[in-house]
C-alpha cells in the first residue's frame, strides 16, 4: 500500500511554500533580464550572421555553434568558478545572468534571423519606391512583422529559461530551487519541497504563456 503521507506532506506543504516563494524574486528577475539581454544580443547576432562581411559571419556562426554545443551547467561552472583562476570574478547573479544571456542569445538569434528573412523581399522594393531609406524601413516595416513572428518561438526561450534558472542553486543563487532544497533537507522530506517548488514553476510558466496569447492576438489585430 501506497504511503500518501510520504509522498506529499500537505502540512510540510503550507510551510514550505512561504520559504520557496522567498526566492520567487531571484527566478524572475534572472530570467527576466536575461531574456532582455539574450534578444538585444540575439538582434545584433542576427544582423552579424545576415552581413555580407564575412568575419562577422564566421563571428556570429561561431557564438551560435559553441552555445549551442555547451550545456548551460557547464557554461555556469566555467564563468562562476573557471574564471576566477584568470583573476576574473563574478558574483552567482552576474554569472548566471551572462550565462543565461551567452546561452539564450544563440538562440534567440536564429528565431529573429529566420523572421527578417521570412519577410517578402517585395516590401523593401515598395518601402524605396515611397521615398523610404535603409534604416526607416527596417523600423517601420519590417521588425514590427518580425516581432508578430517571433513571439511564439521567443516565448519558448523565456519558458525553457525560466526553468533553467533552477541550475542556478549550483551555484549558490538562492532561487525557489534552492529554497526548496533547503526546506527537504531540513524536513527530511525533498518529496514534499520538490512538488510544491514544480508547481511554482508551473504557475510562473502558464502566467507566461497567457501574455505570450495575449501578444499573439494584440499583434493578429495589428
Amino acid at each position: 500500500m501506497i504511503n500518501w503521507q510520504a509522498f506529499f506532506n500537505v502540512e510540510l506543504a503550507q510551510k514550505a511554500l512561504p520559504i520557496i516563494l522567498e526566492g520567487l524574486p531571484y527566478t524572475l528577475s534572472l530570467s527576466l533580464i536575461s531574456f532582455l539581454l539574450a534578444n538585444i544580443f540575439g538582434f545584433i547576432i542576427a544582423l552579424m550572421k545576415m552581413s555580407t562581411f564575412t568575419p562577422l559571419r564566421w563571428i556570429a556562426n561561431i557564438h551560435i555553434s559553441l552555445m549551442r554545443g555547451t550545456p548551460l551547467m557547464v557554461l555556469l561552472f566555467l564563468i562562476y568558478f573557471g574564471l576566477p583562476f584568470m583573476k576574473i570574478q563574478f558574483d552567482a547573479i552576474t554569472a548566471s545572468i551572462i550565462a543565461f544571456t551567452m546561452m539564450s542569445s544563440a538562440y534567440t538569434s536564429e528565431i529573429i534571423r529566420a523572421a527578417l528573412l521570412s519577410i517578402d523581399k517585395g516590401q523593401w522594393d515598395a518601402s524605396y519606391s515611397l521615398g523610404l531609406n535603409t534604416w526607416q524601413i527596417f523600423k517601420k516595416v519590417i521588425v514590427p512583422q518580425a516581432i508578430r513572428i517571433c513571439v511564439p518561438s521567443l516565448s519558448n526561450v523565456l519558458l525553457d529559461m525560466v526553468k533553467g534558472t533552477s541550475l542556478t542553486a549550483m551555484i549558490t543563487v538562492p532561487d525557489i530551487f534552492n529554497k526548496a532544497k533547503i526546506v527537504g533537507g531540513a524536513n527530511s522530506d525533498y518529496m514534499t519541497a520538490y512538488i510544491v517548488v514544480a508547481l511554482v514553476y508551473w504557475v510562473i510558466c502558464t502566467s507566461y504563456a497567457i501574455g505570450q496569447n495575449y501578444l499573439e492576438k494584440r499583434f493578429s489585430i495589428y
